[in-house]
């Protein structure tokens, strides 16, 4: 049986369930298999940041800090999950918010899997460029590459998600997420 691990940025997943389907709450293990289709699945990966929080936190950061600590902790419940969580900086110019490591989390998971040869198929909820080099390795050491993306655009047709070309010319398979699928995936 051809063996399959998820790979899911939760920040992108998190986008394209916001802005492509209203923020609908699915149950991650169903989406997983689902993700999979005939594939036995090995494993789920997530990644996410902790929140950002100044020194002191303020109120509001200590709530957000608290719900992300129940939501990490429902999905390491879960059967056959592991959560790799990188951390979240501020820049201190622009002020703007970003996140740090989860694309060295990712790829470390990526290339162990491949290279070790535990999974015939790596399936992958993103859309940054930032994995191809990650994805040309992989497919190096013979896994079959499948990348699940949704892109989404506001009325005005600017995008609130949107999956590098890059990627998608990469990838073996590439699946667009479905009303279909997140129906299937709700709780």
């Amino acid at each position: 049986m051809n063996r399959a691990a998820v790979f899911i940025d939760i920040g992108y997943l998190g986008k394209v369930l916001k802005y492509c389907f209203g923020e609908p709450r699915i149950d991650f293990e169903r989406f997983s298999d689902l993700l999979c289709e005939d594939r036995e699945r090995l494993r789920t990966y997530v990644y996410d940041c902790t929140p950002f929080q100044d020194d002191p936190p303020t109120e509001e950061e200590m709530r957000r800090a608290a719900n992300h600590e129940r939501f990490v902790n429902s999905l390491a419940r879960l059967n056959r999950f592991e959560i790799r969580l990188g951390r979240t900086a501020r820049n201190l110019q622009t002020g703007e918010f970003y996140q740090k490591r989860i694309e060295v989390l990712l790829t470390v998971d990526l290339m162990r899997m491949a290279w070790s040869r535990q999974i015939e198929t790596a399936i992958l909820v993103t859309g940054e460029n930032d994995y191809v080099p990650a994805i040309e390795s992989a497919k190096d050491a013979g896994l079959l590459i499948v990348i699940w993306y949704r892109d989404c655009f506001d009325p005005q047709g600017r995008p609130m998600t949107r999956t590098s070309d890059e990627i998608l010319g990469i990838c073996d398979e590439c699946v667009p997420i479905g009303e279909e699928h997140i129906a299937k995936s709700k709780f």
